[in-house]
């Protein structure tokens, strides 16, 4: 009769569960690595545009990690056809666009390049 000791466990099926979570990892990272260039490509394929916009609204996403955090901040911008745009900026752009500021949106593709506030 054949019967599995804990230690029968661990040398025989603990290799292959770390295996399976190892080739998972290399697979997230792999695919992350793939979107994220897809979509460089596609941005800087894309053409520069500039537009009338409004500041519709703001956000910030918070990420907190072993070894500390890190924030995303996200401004939606609506143009003059009634589509909003949510496009990422760096801190500084974050802090300085106000909710209702009306301008001049510059993008590419979904990469953010600036905003003129228009004067009242």
């Amino acid at each position: 009769m054949n019967s599995f000791t804990f230690t029968d466990i661990f040398t025989n099926i603990f290799p292959f569960l770390f295996m399976l979570v190892f080739i998972f990892f290399i697979i997230v990272f792999v695919y992350s690595m793939v979107k994220g260039l897809s979509q460089m490509r596609k941005n800087n394929n894309s053409p520069r545009l500039t537009v009338e916009a409004q500041i519709v609204t703001k956000r910030a996403q918070h990420y907190h990690r072993n070894n500390g955090s890190s924030t995303r901040y996200f401004v939606t911008f609506q143009v003059e056809s009634g589509d909003r745009l949510e496009l990422q900026v760096n801190d500084w752009e974050y802090g300085q666009l106000v909710e209702g500021d009306s301008g001049k949106l510059h993008f590419q593709g979904t990469r953010y390049l600036g905003f003129d506030r228009t004067s009242l």
